[in-house]
């Protein structure tokens, strides 16, 4: 590779990602906004867009009782958990792209989603018997925490099985993950298969993924998880960019590697943990948010981490919305929805990109 023609076409795609990102970025917003007022304004109740206008403008008194109760005790806890579900799930999943070079890295995909799935299933199975104790002490904490370290767990497994001399493999990277997956899935269906019938019945609604039973205790819980990941994001955007170049170039950028590594993990294993205790298994969101606004963004983590938080939310939420509506007065699982819209744009993007997986390529 001759260092004479790098400089140029490297300047000329910064500066016009940098441009068309700033723009896609106030797309993002306009879209999250929408996503918040479709979400408030449509269900299987009768509280519509007329309604969230007047309580929005101080007019709540003009609303009927129970129209003023579900948009304030259901909807709004439902859309600020969708918001922080999906600003989580789409943080992590951009983050872990950046940290392995690679895009395929999904906190899903790559084994940690099942590792705070499967602690998750332990603390409800047992949460009534053998860790009362503990549930008892931590309260609505108990949840969250469980699967925080059980995220953490798998993600320093996977990270120290495909790094060798200081050089993550992306082939060992992704093996890895599907190996530990298999694991955690295997040892999931045993403690299900042992669960009584209200553990069971617990297990099988969160394990589909809902936003179902939203409340402000629960987002008071996942709150702090997730807000501790967003705030990381500037301070770990530039270190991401330097990571595309190696570690090693990274370093002599001046960038402390393994601290930036450390940290990033267990950013990635609170958000995931939290989103899976609070809102169960949701596939996809991870994996094609980022995915997709790298290809018309750019790399820069600059953008492309709050551009995936704006994203990830107005999706998840989105989605939601559809999920309580399509079936009314059914509800369908959240999760479904996300691998319906997330299976053929993830496989788009595979087939009509041959050099997809190719980390550099997507720059």
């Amino acid at each position: 590779m001759s260092v004479d023609v790098l400089p140029a076409p490297v300047v000329r795609q910064t500066g016009d990602r940098s441009s068309r990102a700033r723009l896609v970025i106030g797309l993002l917003g306009v879209c999250f906004v929408f996503s918040i007022l479709l979400s408030l304004a449509t269900g299987p109740t009768g509280v519509g867009l007329g309604d969230l206008l007047a309580w929005i403008t101080g007019r709540a008194e003009t609303m009927a009782l129970q129209d003023r109760v579900i948009l304030e005790s259901v909807r709004i806890p439902r859309t600020l958990l969708g918001l922080l579900a999906g600003a989580g799930l789409a943080v992590s999943g951009a983050m872990m792209q950046g940290l392995f070079r690679n895009p395929l890295a999904d906190p899903g995909i790559v084994g940690v989603t099942s590792g705070a799935a499967l602690a998750a299933v332990i603390a409800i199975v047992l949460g009534g018997s053998v860790l009362s104790p503990v549930a008892a002490l931590l309260g609505p904490w108990f949840l969250p925490l469980f699967a925080f370290v059980g995220g953490l767990i798998n993600t320093l497994l996977l990270y120290a099985i495909a790094t060798e001399k200081g050089e993550t493999s992306t082939t060992m990277l992704v093996l890895a993950g599907i190996a530990i997956g298999a694991l955690t899935g295997a040892a999931t269906g045993l403690l299900v298969f042992w669960a009584d019938d209200r553990a069971l019945r617990d297990i099988t609604f969160w394990s589909l993924g809902s936003l179902g039973g939203a409340t402000y205790a629960k987002i008071l819980s996942v709150l702090p998880f997730i807000a501790v990941v967003l705030a990381l994001v500037p301070f770990l955007a530039r270190g991401l960019d330097a990571l595309i170049l190696g570690d090693a170039a990274a370093f002599h950028m001046g960038v402390p590697v393994q601290r930036l590594k450390r940290i990033a993990i267990l950013a990635v294993a609170a958000a995931c943990g939290a989103t899976v205790a609070a809102v169960g298994s949701i596939g996809f969101v991870g994996i094609v948010v980022p995915h997709l606004l790298r290809l018309v963004m750019g790399p820069s983590h600059r953008y492309l981490l709050p551009g995936s938080a704006l994203g990830g939310a107005a999706l998840l939420v989105a989605a939601d919305s559809v999920a309580r509506t399509i079936v009314s007065p059914a509800e369908l699982p959240i999760g479904i929805v996300t691998a319906l819209i997330g299976t053929p744009v993830f496989l788009f993007l595979l087939l009509g990109r041959g050099s997809g997986l190719n980390f550099r390529s997507l720059s």
